[in-house]
Parts: C-alpha cells; structure tokens; sequence
C-alpha cells in the first residue's frame, strides 16, 4: 500500500468510524463487543483497500460486516451458555473416568455458576488463579476469594455425605 492509500484510509477511516461504532453500539446493545467488532471490520476494510472506499455504500458494508461480527459471538455465547447448564446439570457424563467420586461432581453442580467455573478451570483444566481471572475477566483475588469459598463450600457438603469409618481393632 502506498503512502497516498494509507493517507486515503486513515481520512476515510477517521470520517465513518464514529457513525459504525455508534450504530453497532445501538444494535448490539453492549459497548465493549460494538468496539471490537467495529475495529476488526475496519480492519478487514483495510486488508481489501482501496475496494471498500468505491463500494455504492461502504459504510453499509462496514456496518454488516460489524453486525455479522456481533452476531457470530452472539452465537458463540449461546453455545457456551448451553454447555455450561449441561455440564452443570450432568459434571460427571463431562468428566473422563478418573476415579472421581459422583458425590463430588455432584457438590460441585450445587455450587454457583461463577463458583463452577472457577472450579472447572482449576481443577480440571489446571489454570492458574492469573490466567482463570483473565479468561473471565475479573481479578485474581476475586478468582481466589471464590476458589477459597467454594472449597469451604465443598468441605461442608463433602463431609456431611460421606459416611465416617470407624476403625475395627
């Protein structure tokens, strides 16, 4: 690309930026997705440069790619939402075989949804607190806040079902 083409997007840029953000932002409902989807169709805009800027309407474009953007994570979020209820109505059927006692997975699903996340990323997925509390978007002290209440949570539910054995002389 030539110095006169990233002068030319950079102009074009700077003119349709704010009316896709802010259309995105109404559509979608949500701040954070609207920047990032608005970014990435800027930036596939940028890959194809100079065709966007003679489409018949390449702020039209801009906003369906945006849009088809949000909507894909839309759908991405949906599918995650639904493992979580499965894997929280059924952690066991989730889990390898691995010698697990139901009873645990079983006190686990009771537990709530934040709380089951943590758990799972923890202990099944071996994350640390650092990388738990950057995949969901919270600090690490909130990761181990919960971890710690859920153990306790846990300890409490574990040791009340749990028979106790009595040692035979």
């Amino acid at each position: 690309m030539t110095q006169n083409q990233d002068d030319d997007f950079a102009g074009w840029y700077a003119a349709l930026q704010p009316r896709v953000l802010r259309a995105v932002t109404i559509a979608a409902g949500d701040r954070d997705l609207a920047e990032e989807a608005t970014a990435e169709a800027f930036a596939r805009a940028f890959a194809r440069w100079p065709a966007p800027a003679s489409m018949d309407s390449p702020t039209a474009w801009l906003h369906t790619v945006a849009m088809n953007l949000v909507r894909s994570r839309w759908r991405r979020f949906r599918v995650e939402r639904r493992m979580r209820h499965r894997v929280a109505a059924d952690p066991q059927r989730y889990v390898d075989e691995s010698g697990q006692d139901d009873s645990v997975w079983s006190a686990v699903a009771e537990l709530p949804e934040r709380a089951r996340r943590m758990v799972a990323m923890r202990y099944i997925l071996d994350l640390s607190e650092a990388e738990i509390a950057d995949s969901m978007g919270v600090t690490r002290g909130t990761v181990a806040s919960t971890l710690s209440r859920a153990r306790q949570q846990l300890h409490v539910v574990l040791s009340r079902s749990t028979p106790v054995r009595e040692e035979r002389s």
